[in-house]
């Protein structure tokens, strides 16, 4: 099978991701970063009264329409506490910040225009006009007004007004499933102590928080050796969870040590395609197996989150209803790059901003996909096509934010 373009695996990939349906009714306090399964419509008027946006007097404009008008003060009325009567002529009423206008009150004069005179009356210092400093009945919406979407991706703005709307749960899509399972026998848990020819297992940290990242919920396998029958096991553990896509780290090639493939298909797996002309991440495999979608990982760590953003990422942001995160940027080379060969290349690169304001992108020295420091202290990759040509630097180079 020849080696598949980058651009073009993603697009087969995509293709085949539907969005989740099933939705989940969750508290307030839960809902956060998730996505909105129907439209969220008012169950209540906001503000539900005519109310006082300052302290101070709440009065009828024609009683003061020069500065040295005189008036009675009859009450007071606070947040909570109305006042039960009415406003007439020549009267005011001591309001203050969020308090229900006063029925016959028109206006309200902030106190620091009001001067206090003799016989509980008050003098003003500054002309009143009709409706000022009044927050109108329903200015911020009405009952029966739908204020969020669907599709809304919920953050602290749109919590509070849902909360002001009087909904103590929300619909929202349910997260997808996205079951991990990293195989090799070499492999043991962080913690552990390793034997001669044992590594730790690091992978699936970093796939797993980049799901979670983009709207995804894991399940994780564990690591398995390098067995059918324990990968098999695996594979039906994910079915029974129902998974919408079932992530494989290591193992996807076809070695006689590596058995995911083989074992996948021997389950049912229907092959899309694998190897794709990348480096590093070559031995990436896609397929399906029934509804679930199948993404294999090739086993260096770098590889691996390397491919993730690129297909992983874009894959469950989909079927999350979330819309695509763009990582594409402009760069300018800090040295002379060499020219390319078939493969589209991912040069590991630290960012340096310039006194000048511009951004330049210094490739690390060494690329090995399995140094985990290098990609940890980047910000971003150089993206060399296939066959590009030699780059000089100073020249423009295309980067992919590995970070904002």
């Amino acid at each position: 099978m020849a080696l598949l373009p980058v651009s073009e695996a993603k697009a087969r990939l995509l293709a085949r991701a539907r969005p989740v349906e099933d939705s989940d009714i969750v508290s307030l306090g839960e809902a956060n970063r998730r996505v909105l399964a129907e439209p969220v419509a008012a169950r209540l008027t906001q503000p539900p009264f005519n109310a006082s946006a300052m302290d101070g007097y709440a009065l009828r404009a024609e009683d003061a329409p020069e500065v040295g008008a005189e008036l009675t003060v009859i009450g007071t009325a606070a947040a909570g506490h109305p006042f039960p009567g009415h406003v007439g002529q020549g009267e005011a009423v001591r309001i203050f910040t969020g308090a229900p206008v006063p029925d016959g009150a028109n206006s309200v004069l902030i106190q620091e225009d009001a001067e206090a005179v003799e016989g509980g009356r008050i003098r003003t210092k500054f002309a009143v006009t009709k409706g000022r400093h009044i927050r109108p009945r329903g200015q911020d919406f009405a009952e029966g007004e739908a204020v969020l979407p669907q599709g809304t991706w919920l953050d602290y703005s749109h919590l509070t007004v849902a909360a002001a709307m009087n909904h103590p749960a929300l619909a929202v899509y349910r997260r997808p499933k996205v079951a991990i399972l990293a195989t090799g026998d070499e492999l043991l848990a962080p913690g552990s102590n390793p034997a001669a020819g044992q590594i730790i297992a690091s992978n699936t940290f970093g796939v797993a928080a980049l799901v979670r990242d983009n709207g995804g919920e894991v399940l994780d396998l564990g690591i398995v050796p390098d067995q059918s029958k324990a990968i098999t096991a695996a594979i039906e553990r994910a079915r029974a969870a129902d998974v919408d896509v079932l992530v494989t780290l290591g193992g996807a090639s076809v070695g006689d040590h590596d058995l995911v493939q083989s074992t996948l298909k021997a389950a049912g797996m229907e092959l899309d395609f694998w190897r794709i002309a990348m480096r590093p991440g070559k031995p990436l495999m896609v397929g399906s197996l029934g509804e679930m979608q199948v993404l294999g990982l090739p086993g260096n760590p770098v590889a691996s989150l390397v491919c993730s953003l690129l297909f992983l990422e874009p894959l469950v942001r989909t079927l999350a209803h979330l819309p695509a995160r763009s990582r594409d940027a402009e760069a300018i080379a800090a040295h002379d790059l060499a020219a390319n060969d078939q493969r589209q290349d991912y040069v590991r690169a630290r960012l340096i901003r310039g006194d000048d304001g511009i951004l330049r992108a210094e490739a690390f020295a060494k690329q090995d996909s399995s140094m985990m420091k290098i990609l940890a202290n980047s910000g971003a990759l150089i993206v060399r096509p296939p066959h590009a040509p030699a780059l000089k630097a100073g020249s423009p180079c295309s980067i992919l934010l590995l970070r904002p």
